[in-house]
């Protein structure tokens, strides 16, 4: 197949996306596909004049996803490096070369690639893509609205409440919330702009500063769970074995959860029994089907220290796909090797949508 794996973007994860990428690009080609990684936000400027020799271009475009940082880019300085200083989220040749594909293997991650709006505008030029659909991504990117799904559907989440410019100064009493408390903004990935607050001033300094860096963007508070976390990846419905997570320091922050050696991933977990594993694992399976999704995704759960009950934080609509992410250990425990799950993820991705 000729395949394009789409990564980068204009992110705080983009450089996460460009490693998945990266790893996914190697893997095809390894496999026998005719495969090029390609950036979204630059595309590809320089291109051959035969727009489809790009497929047989030696290195694979595997050039962009050198020399990767284990810390947050600058946005904005990515903006201003683009040549042609367009606004456009589409580089130079990207919808071209996506549609000359078999299928696009979306590796990005963050709001570009898992809110829905790269999956809706593929639906409309006739682009096959891997990973969940439009809808899902749309539903399970906002954490407010994930949540509020959540207690419909039953599956267990902590209360929350979001924050708006409008709201951001409410007393903490008015809310009906109390310290400790997490702050993170509704449409992130990678614990990104995360803040854990256990004091009043601690609370306003994590509001303040993220409508500082985003003014228009909404907030989640919610209490502060203190306890271990699990990860349960689904594909097709159904629950791999779960992932226990063990940061370095205590937190799974951005850096922790790229980084060799930033946390310690045990799968299946050794510290919780069997039939609490299984009724997690279901958990994942009802919040999948909950949000709509198809095809693959993450979700993440903690266990509280105090009450011994497990709650399911959040969705990911594209985990991971480096060598130290959650889907590839779980997908391993399963039996199921890197370059199958690739192949996997397209299979998957066809039947769902294109048969």
């Amino acid at each position: 197949m000729k395949i394009i794996v789409l990564a980068g973007g204009l992110s705080p994860e983009r450089d996460v996306s460009l490693t998945s990428g990266a790893g996914i690009c190697k893997t095809l080609l390894e496999n026998g596909h005719q495969a090029y990684l390609l950036d979204l936000y630059f595309g590809l400027e320089n291109a051959p004049a035969n727009l489809e020799d790009v497929f047989t271009l030696p290195g694979a475009g595997l050039e962009i996803a050198k020399n990767i940082s284990t810390k947050e880019p600058d946005l904005e300085a990515l903006k201003k490096s683009r040549p042609d200083q367009s606004d456009c989220m589409f580089g130079p040749n990207v919808i071209e070369l996506c549609r000359m594909a078999d299928i696009t293997f979306v590796a990005l991650h963050g709001s570009v690639g898992e809110n829905g709006k790269l999956q809706a505008a593929f639906d409309l030029l006739g682009i096959k893509y891997t990973g969940c659909n439009s809808f899902g991504c749309a539903l399970s990117m906002n954490k407010l609205v994930t949540k509020q799904i959540y207690k419909m559907s039953g599956v267990p989440t902590p209360r929350g409440t979001h924050l708006t410019k409008e709201t951001k100064d409410l007393p903490l009493s008015e809310l009906g919330y109390y310290l400790p408390l997490v702050v993170k903004p509704c449409e992130n990935g990678s614990s990104i702009g995360v803040y854990i607050c256990h004091t009043e001033e601690e609370y306003n300094n994590a509001v303040r500063e993220s409508f500082e860096k985003n003014p228009d963007e909404e907030l989640v508070i919610e209490p502060y769970i203190k306890g271990r976390e699990f990860a349960s990846a689904v594909i097709a419905g159904k629950a791999l074995p779960l992932v226990e997570i063990i940061p370095k320091d205590g937190v799974f922050n951005y850096e922790n959860k790229y980084q060799a050696g930033g946390a310690q991933e045990i799968c299946p977990p050794v510290s919780i029994d069997e039939e609490t594993q299984q009724r997690m694992m279901r958990a994942g399976e009802e919040a999948f089907a909950a949000l709509r999704m198809d095809v693959y995704a993450r979700a993440d759960f903690i266990i509280d220290d105090e009450d011994g009950e497990f709650y399911s934080l959040e969705m990911n609509a594209l985990p991971g796909m480096t060598a130290a992410s959650l889907l590839p250990k779980a997908a391993k425990a399963a039996g199921i090797k890197y370059n199958e799950l690739c192949e996997r993820i397209i299979e998957e991705s066809m039947n769902a949508r294109y048969r």
